[in-house]
């Protein structure tokens, strides 16, 4: 079940919120129980038979939360094993099978079809017994509120990872408002926009782009700002709705997104991607082995170690590997290398650099193969083959979508509502939003008709 689908919207959350508003605002154990069901409900969907590894999770992590308020290391150790055993498992064991078939050692490969987020909701339970270890949380002594922490169905299967911390409180008490509400339905409004108008149609550019044998320079550099522009509307549009669910239910998630596509370095552009990732892997990976805090090559280790883990975190495959290696180079040069020559560059230099890096970066991560990778950048940087107007085509056919996502991949809405409020046009900003959200909403809904299954790219992380 994807959020933008007419079974999501018309019945699982129809009927979930007419039950829960129904059930008597002081009993937040009987909502917690309501949205447990339908938590589990909803990844029983993605997979009936990968219910009970969520079942499994959250008796590990439930068991070892207890264990880890000990104090003892083996009790982290065994969590993490636990954890990362059922991770590793699941997701890289056909991958390291054939390596291993690569370096003529036969084993047979097994057949495993990976689960829905797991990548998602393990961190998310490994971060709760690093943090009961460290003392930093309380080890939680409801199964039903660590169950319903991992499981909870707006940020389970795509992010963004929640920290214990960040709900404990509403886990056990919290309170729903009417601003909530509307905040959080403005909210997933906008995101299933994203999803539904830009990042679909734009994907629908990149995949004709990079399914093409033989293209053009040009038309090589308009797919990959189509796929720069479609992860990005796809992976924050799910974050968008899934803080605005939380925030219907009375759950303040922290944001996963700040304008990326503004950032002009690669350390600024890592500072607003994926944020709940970036500071996951700074607290229990960076920091941990010494930070900043140490010599130069010890900083590289750390760097090089953090980058080859996102890298394999979003996929066990080469070119997942290769780049986390090319982020981590950058990132390291950054540090030592260039980082004096970048701060003394012009602004509109700086963020020049930056948005063809991250581009050629996403060109690393949609090509499934080295093979398909070499042809691609060849097609970059090779003027003069492929077919003679295949760039004009492409404009014409998703020009208006590739402009709307420049548009909308910049911080408009933000300078607008600023210049509304020093003007002092409070009906504009309480009225327009709304407006916006309804004729969006509108548009999403002509997409939906006209299309078949939406899956988001995260989906398979």
């Amino acid at each position: 079940m994807v959020f933008s689908s007419y079974l999501f919207l018309f019945f699982f959350l129809t009927l979930l919120l007419a039950l829960y508003f129904l059930t008597p605002a002081r009993r937040c154990g009987a909502r917690n129980v309501l949205l447990l069901v339908f938590s589990l409900f909803f990844y029983l969907c993605g997979g009936p038979k990968y219910l009970l590894l969520m079942l499994l999770s959250i008796a590990v992590n439930y068991v070892f939360g207890l264990l880890c308020a000990s104090g003892r290391p083996w009790t982290l150790w065994a969590a993490a094993a636990a954890n990362l055993g059922l991770l590793g498992w699941f997701k890289y064991a056909g991958f390291l099978a054939r390596l291993l078939n690569d370096l003529r050692l036969p084993v047979p490969v097994p057949e495993i079809v990976l689960p829905v987020g797991i990548s998602f909701f393990t961190f998310q339970g490994l971060s709760y017994v690093i943090d009961v270890y460290r003392g930093t949380a309380r080890a939680e002594r409801s199964l039903l509120r660590v169950a319903l922490y991992i499981s909870l169905f707006p940020q389970l299967v795509a992010g963004p990872i929640v920290r214990y911390t960040t709900v404990a409180g509403e886990l056990s008490r919290r309170r729903e408002t009417l601003e909530d509400f509307s905040a959080g339905a403005l909210r997933f409004t906008l995101g299933l926009a994203k999803k539904m108008i830009l990042a679909n149609n734009l994907g629908m550019m990149a995949d004709e782009v990079f399914g093409t044998l033989s293209l053009s320079a040009s038309a090589a550099w308009l797919g990959a700002i189509a796929y720069t522009g479609q992860i990005y509307f796809d992976f924050s549009g799910y974050s968008d709705m899934a803080i605005g669910l939380g925030r219907m239910f009375g759950f303040h998630f922290e944001e996963n997104f700040n304008y990326p596509y503004v950032s002009q370095s690669i350390t600024e552009f890592w500072r607003r991607w994926h944020m709940s990732l970036s500071g996951w892997f700074r607290d229990y990976v960076y920091i941990p082995l010494g930070g900043s805090r140490c010599g130069v090559w010890k900083q590289v280790r750390n760097v090089a170690a953090v980058w080859l883990l996102t890298g394999l975190w979003h996929g066990a495959a080469w070119n997942f590997v290769l780049w986390g290696a090319y982020f981590g180079a950058l990132l390291l040069g950054e540090r030592f290398l260039w980082r004096r020559a970048l701060d003394r560059a012009p602004a509109w230099v700086r963020h020049l650099y930056a948005m063809l890096l991250i581009i050629l970066g996403w060109v690393l991560f949609r090509c499934e193969n080295l093979h398909a990778l070499g042809t691609y950048l060849a097609a970059l940087f090779t003027p003069g083959q492929g077919y003679p107007g295949q760039s004009v085509y492409l404009l014409k056919q998703y020009g208006f979508f590739l402009l709307a996502g420049i548009i909308a991949s910049l911080p408009v809405k933000d300078r607008a509502e600023t210049a509304l409020r020093r003007r002092g046009r409070e009906a504009l900003l309480c009225w327009g939003p709304v407006l916006w959200g309804l004729l969006l909403l509108g548009l999403s809904f002509l997409q939906l008709v006209s299309s078949t299954f939406n899956p988001f790219i995260y989906y398979r992380f």
